[in-house]
């Protein structure tokens, strides 16, 4: 990716991988990835999180359209789907340097918060060559109640 501010680097792969699968970059998935791009790595947001989130700045993108450009934006890499079973999907900003991480979740209140382990990583490429497999990523969901919830 070219060097620059992040919504440059990111606007430039997400108009031309659009426009390779003859879709166009409407207003209302520029505004999404905006959003993640100004909240950065790290934050996890629902759909409807997104929809809040955009009210606010009054943005008009209805709540179908949000749940349309989050599953495009996965598809295409430049977001990460988190599926919570107790929270439902949380989606994230992708980022290189911050591939192989975990995520503590409040089963009470869907609270996220991630966490770094190698031991994990290791027990998952580990158990990928026991079995043949290439290890592309290792994530671990950890559910837990927060010292908010307790």
């Amino acid at each position: 990716m070219s060097a620059g501010p992040p919504s440059t680097r990111v606007k430039e792969p997400l108009e031309r991988g659009l426009h390779e699968d003859g879709r166009r970059l409407t207003p209302q998935r520029r505004r999404v990835l905006n959003l993640f791009e100004r909240i950065g790595s790290g934050s996890h947001l629902s759909a409807e999180d997104v929809h809040q989130h955009l009210l606010e700045a009054e943005a008009r993108v209805s709540l179908a359209t949000i749940y349309r450009t989050l599953r495009l934006l996965v598809e295409m890499g430049f977001l990460q789907e988190l599926e919570l079973t107790e929270g439902g999907r949380r989606f994230e900003l992708c980022s290189g340097d911050h591939r192989d991480h975990h995520h503590l979740v409040c089963i009470r209140c869907g609270r996220t918060e991630e966490f770094e382990s190698t031991p994990v990583i290791e027990a998952g490429r580990e158990a990928a060559q026991s079995h043949g497999f290439e290890l592309i990523e290792s994530s671990l969901n950890v559910r837990a109640i927060c010292p908010d919830c307790r």
